[in-house]
């Protein structure tokens, strides 16, 4: 562990301690849509995160763009960054996705996803998909719920 991390653990901040990058290393002109089953999952601090295998026939939803997103997101970025996702443009097929803190999940009451679980993501990838297959995600759809994961419920 770098000298930074373990002061950063030593004093009780080990969410700042494991970030690994912010916001500024993820495109968020470009938002990306994402569907498959969950591989494996991470529930923990400092975000929850799933492994994702994305179907060979990924293809964008007709309906995506008239998707019911949280009604506090819905007038900055919901339905106009839903019908600007794209899919992705490298071809991996397994995913790591971020989603939200836990205190945020648990507030947006965000069923523990399990392995085998398809759930589908908008969010976006580092600039130019460079680096690992790898998304941040701003809107979750699980068993018919959407949640907006940037902020939490009003």
């Amino acid at each position: 562990m770098k000298r930074r991390n373990f002061v950063l653990a030593a004093a009780g901040l080990p969410g700042l301690a494991a970030a690994h990058h912010g916001w500024s290393s993820f495109d968020q002109d470009r938002p990306i849509y994402l569907e498959g089953r969950a591989t494996s999952v991470r529930w923990q601090n400092p975000h929850a995160e799933v492994k994702l295998d994305l179907a060979p026939d990924l293809r964008l939803p007709t309906d995506l763009s008239g998707r019911a997103v949280p009604s506090q997101s819905a007038p900055v970025d919901g339905k106009a960054l839903l019908a600007r996702a794209q899919l992705p443009r490298r071809k991996d097929r397994a995913w790591t996705v971020e989603l939200a803190p836990l205190t945020r999940m648990e507030a947006w009451k965000v069923p523990e996803i399990k392995p085998g679980t398809v759930i589908s993501v908008v969010g976006f990838s580092f600039k130019d998909e460079q680096g690992d297959p790898v998304l941040r995600a701003e809107y979750l759809f699980v068993g018919g719920q959407a949640y907006g994961l940037r902020s939490s419920p009003a």
